[in-house]
């Protein structure tokens, strides 16, 4: 019997990730021998790490926090998606031995947001918190949902305005940029609003430590939905302020986390794993 293939997760701290268990569910379900494990790499380390893994005969690598936009550089070509959001979370080596790499945290919310919890984004107004490299991860494949309009706050409002330029470049849809602080503010007459979001995504990193970004509950538009890109074993502190305030619902990133893993499995495999159960399964063992 052939020895398992080796894939991994690098990002730093890793120690937390879901992903070994999550792509040991796929194998299981799709008949894979392989052995996936996550590996802590510093980012001085980056490049020697990921090097030394296909040179050892690694198959395929998962790549988060604090790698993603880093690792474009040991590229030798990367998809449309990852070029767009210049960030990487899922690397392989082709056939000349050449790295490649693809970017599938877009498409992982955009299935999470419409096939599993059925949040509408069509014709709706979305909020976008952040403009770091999650935010420009899931910007396109959110926009490709031909919302009203979107609007991205960041509390350098700089940064906003690269990433509502970027957006602009790419399609019609209104973008605009604006500063974390003048959320929920009353508009002048004449101007969109900052208040009254159909869908807001926080895209920042304070769930991660356990902080909020300043929010207003004037943000909230009639049956608004909130859906935090990170994910923990218990409410994100962005979920639970939301479900406090009054939205109509509330969501953790651990769908988008189980479907941009799938669409990983798939690039790897060429089969796509069923994420239902899988999501299920990691649910009972995070409420």
């Amino acid at each position: 019997m052939p020895a398992p293939e080796r894939y991994a997760v690098i990002g730093h701290p890793i120690s937390h990730s879901l992903s070994p268990r999550i792509h040991t569910l796929f194998a299981a379900q799709t008949g894979r021998a392989l052995r996936y494990e996550a590996i802590d790499v510093l980012p001085e380390q980056l490049a020697m790490a990921v090097r030394a893994f296909f040179a050892g005969g690694g198959r395929g690598l998962n790549v988060t926090l604090p790698h993603k936009q880093a690792v474009l550089g040991l590229l030798s070509r990367c998809s449309e998606a990852a070029s767009h959001a210049r960030a990487v979370n899922t690397l392989w080596s082709d056939a000349e031995g050449a790295l490649v790499g693809d970017n599938t945290d877009g498409i992982g919310l955009v299935r999470d947001l419409q096939q599993n919890l059925g949040v509408p984004v069509a014709a709706r107004r979305l909020l976008l918190l952040g403009a770091g490299g999650a935010a420009r991860g899931v910007l396109g494949p959110l926009l490709a949902l031909a919302p009203r309009e979107l609007v991205i706050a960041n509390r350098d409002v700089a940064r906003a305005e690269v990433l509502a330029a970027v957006a602009h470049d790419a399609g019609s849809i209104p973008v605009r940029a604006i500063a974390l602080s003048a959320l929920g503010q009353d508009t002048p007459p004449g101007q969109s609003g900052t208040a009254g979001f159909d869908l807001i995504l926080n895209a920042t990193s304070t769930s991660l430590s356990n902080e909020l970004p300043p929010l207003s509950p004037r943000l909230f538009g009639p049956g608004a939905v909130c859906y935090d890109l990170a994910y923990a074993l218990h409410e994100t502190s962005f979920v639970r302020w939301a479900r406090h305030h009054g939205a109509s619902a509330a969501h953790d990133g651990l769908g988008m986390l189980v479907e941009q893993a799938a669409e990983a499995f798939h690039l790897w495999h060429g089969v796509r794993p069923d994420t239902a159960p899988v999501l299920a399964a990691l649910r009972s063992q995070t409420q």
